[in-house]
């Protein structure tokens, strides 16, 4: 007898999110042998123990775990009561529900998973396991090193001080009216990237993740979607010190743009590149309030 809680039972499932399976449950939609379950913690045997959501059965499927490009002026949402365009407008060909792994806002493009399994949802949105996400803010003027290095060391927002993140100049533009910032983060609050640079004075243009984890959203077009690959999906599980558990996983299907780009060390004599393979010129922002020479320098503190 495997007993297990039920909210766990359910988000393997593929129901919801954990968190959602728990509003399930307190808001009396889960039965288990025909009983009306109510309380959190209770547990049961998804091999034995029949176990409905609003009246339907719920049984073992398989697994999909997804890597879309989302487009700007989407919704990462299931539903839009206004109308609006929704991720899973974008997956022809998936019959399975899946739901997003964390948010990216309607304004943010970029990398987003989607997936069925809700153990894997919460491995990644989970605080504790400190899972990184890259995005490329491109923000108004050019903040110099010193305002950088408070993104770094932690800043104070309106919901409490941000984690350390990682911060390196990406791009100038020529005129110094914009700048674009790499910047890597380990938690998820709402619009947090756009707030911490709103707190430097820098507020964003263009937002895009471009690494979710060890992921990379490489050369897969805007508005596409790819399955990820097994080495991938445990890539996550060993990022989080966990085991991936057995579970039946969905056939990833072949697609042209599957290539997932690696990060290009830069050595001695060679170009640092970006995800897209064209030259990078950056420099972290700790060892100096200026980017790169080749660039139009920021401009100095007086």
């Amino acid at each position: 007898m495997k007993m297990e809680r039920l909210q766990k039972i359910l988000a393997g499932a593929g129901v919801a999110s954990r968190r959602k399976c728990e509003e399930l449950i307190l808001s009396g939609k889960v039965q288990v042998n025909g009983e009306t379950v109510t309380t959190l913690g209770t547990k049961a045997d998804p091999d034995v123990d029949t176990i409905t959501v609003d009246g339907k059965t719920i049984g073992v499927e398989k697994k999909l775990y997804l890597v879309f490009n989302k487009p700007k002026g989407v919704i990462t949402s299931a539903s839009d009561p206004q109308g609006r365009k929704i991720v899973t407008d974008y997956l022809k060909g998936i019959d399975e529900r899946v739901y997003p792994v964390g948010r990216l806002d309607y304004d943010t493009e970029g990398l987003l998973l989607l997936t069925n399994d809700g153990e894997f949802a919460h491995l990644l949105t989970h605080p504790k396991h400190h899972v990184p996400k890259t995005y490329l803010a491109t923000v108004k003027g050019v903040p110099h090193g010193t305002a950088l290095d408070k993104l770094k060391q932690g800043i104070m927002l309106e919901d409490g001080m941000t984690a350390p993140a990682e911060v390196e100049y990406h791009d100038l533009d020529t005129d110094g009216k914009s700048s674009t910032i790499s910047i890597t983060i380990h938690e998820g609050r709402n619009r947090q990237v756009r707030r911490m640079f709103e707190a430097i004075s820098h507020p964003v243009i263009k937002l895009k993740r471009i690494s979710f984890g060890e992921l990379f959203l490489g050369n897969l077009k805007r508005g596409l979607y790819r399955h990820l690959t097994k080495d991938e999906i445990e890539s996550f599980y060993k990022l989080a010190g966990m085991t991936r558990p057995a579970r039946p996983v969905a056939a990833a299907k072949p697609a042209a743009s599957s290539y997932t780009a690696k990060p290009v060390r830069k050595g001695p004599n060679e170009t640092k590149v970006n995800q897209s393979g064209r030259p990078l010129n950056s420099r972290k922002s700790g060892s100096s309030n200026r980017p790169a020479k080749t660039r139009r320098s920021a401009p100095k503190k007086r």
